[in-house]
């Protein structure tokens, strides 16, 4: 069970995991072997998966950001995930889903021309329903 320290000190990382473990302890008012102690545990214990940072995909030359609702055509969806796995490169996450639809595709691309290509290639192995994102 987590405490309301423990709580803090996940507030904090997800502002910024780039803190050191000496500004994280004074943000939750512990010394820096003693929230190194705390961070080590959350890991252990899974509460901790990893670390990332967030990308901006535009300036990496990504300008479409896109949601795609993916409906298979049948119960067997390994065509559709065989396929998925060829265009990681447009891939950002591929959630799979309950209600409307079967999985949840979050992906960018450089154009509308790249995404229409896609787009082309997935409707050989499922139906979808596409949203460009407008503004984040």
């Amino acid at each position: 069970m987590l405490d309301n320290t423990d709580m803090r000190i996940l507030q904090e990382l997800s502002k910024n995991s780039r803190l050191t473990m000496k500004e994280l302890g004074e943000k939750v008012h512990l010394t820096g072997p003693a929230v190194s102690a705390r961070v080590a545990k959350l890991e252990e214990s899974g509460v901790i998966e990893g670390y990332t940072i967030n990308v901006n995909q535009g300036k990496l030359g990504f300008l479409v950001h896109a949601f795609i609702t993916i409906f298979t055509n049948s119960i067997f969806h390994q065509s559709y995930l065989s396929f998925i796995k060829t265009q990681e490169q447009y891939l950002i996450n591929n959630y799979k889903i309950s209600g409307d639809g079967c999985y949840l595709l979050e992906c960018k691309f450089p154009s509308t021309e790249k995404m229409n290509e896609y787009l082309e290639k997935l409707n050989e192995h499922a139906n979808y329903k596409l949203s460009i994102v407008i503004n984040k």
